[in-house]
């Protein structure tokens, strides 16, 4: 403070004996402006306590200094380890990042939208509740950098960085047919969820490719992908006609499967000789977990820098072009399914 109030520009350039063009030229373009200079107008700063104003910065170019991203869900790991990839590359490109969470709610998203929109970000990294939002569209009517996380748009309005999710789903269910199970599960929901209706395709169309009775593919859906969702279908799984239930279990995320396992093992299953768990995303807990879990795995951190840098394309290059990645998914296999079934 500067006498009780915040010390301005012009107190820098009386400082250090220079115009307020060259305090400008310093705060902005450095390079033009001499070493010496430059070093008692930053000498001034420091001993003044300035601080730029970068709320005016912004109202004079048009954008900040910053990108947001919108998870879909503060609770899952998967979106803090999208978010660190995202970090990196703002890192790499000397910004900051905005995280806010939607908590899988249309009008807390939309809430979210509105304020970065105020905040004149950069660019907007999503995991939307729906692709298909009309709030999305207003995103890309006003011209602001966007790309979609996670899903896919019908439309190529934005870029988008996702995973084959009906491969993930394929995959999860072949595995356990290979380890001799005849009933499985798949848990998950809500089916409002894109990823949720994309990885039970993926294991449905396996299950037929097989050849298996649709019967002995059942489906528990959840309110949530949460751990408690994951211990109620435990539950349900357990009351379940004993020639009915299932061996196996491929739950849509890690989350479940975690909340899954922890359930069965209370009750006294052994996992995977009665009961085998694939989860979905391989998170860090998946691997820590009491009996290690199976899980297809997505490249989290990769996601995010790919999306990150996709964004910062749109921001800065006037020829960019919008791009849908899709990477694909690869299953992990750990103890809660390396038993192969007998007799089931």
């Amino acid at each position: 403070m500067l006498n009780g109030r915040t010390p301005s520009v012009k107190d820098v350039a009386a400082a250090a004996g220079v115009s307020l063009g060259t305090v400008s030229n310093v705060m902005n373009r450095p390079e033009v402006v001499s070493a010496r200079t430059r070093e008692r107008v930053e000498r001034a700063m420091s001993e003044l306590g300035f601080v730029r104003n970068e709320s005016a910065r912004q109202l004079r170019a048009g954008t900040s200094r910053t990108l947001a991203y919108v998870m879909l869900d503060g609770t899952n790991p998967f979106f803090h380890d999208v978010a660190q990839g995202i970090e990196l590359a703002a890192e790499d490109a000397d910004l900051s990042l905005f995280i806010c969470n939607s908590n899988s709610r249309s009008a807390r998203e939309e809430v979210h939208l509105d304020r970065l929109l105020q905040q004149r970000v950069q660019g907007i990294l999503i995991t939307p509740v729906d692709p298909s939002s009309a709030h999305l569209d207003e995103l890309t009517r006003r011209g602001v950098p966007m790309v979609i996380v996670d899903r896919v748009r019908g439309a190529d309005s934005c870029c988008s960085v996702s995973v084959d999710d009906v491969l993930g789903g394929r995959i999860a269910v072949e595995h356990l047919a290979e380890q001799g199970h005849t009933r499985v599960a798949v848990v998950g929901g809500p089916d409002s969820l894109g990823q949720v209706g994309e990885r039970l395709q993926g294991a449905r169309e396996i299950w037929q490719s097989l050849g298996r009775d649709p019967e002995d593919l059942i489906y528990l859906p959840t309110e949530a992908m949460t751990v408690a969702e994951g211990r109620s279908a435990g539950e349900r799984l357990a009351g379940l006609p004993a020639r009915r239930r299932p061996t196996a279990a491929f739950c849509l995320n890690d989350l479940l499967a975690l909340g899954l396992l922890q359930q069965g093992i209370g009750a006294g299953l052994r996992v995977p000789d009665d009961l085998a768990i694939v989860g979905f995303d391989d998170i860090e807990f998946a691997a820590a977990a009491a009996v290690p879990l199976t899980s297809v795995r997505q490249p989290r951190q990769e996601l995010g820098r790919a999306a990150a840098q996709l964004v910062l394309d749109e921001a800065s290059n006037p020829d960019h072009r919008h791009e849908q990645l899709q990477f694909t998914p690869e299953l992990v296999a750990r103890a809660s399914t390396v038993s192969r079934a007998r007799g089931r």
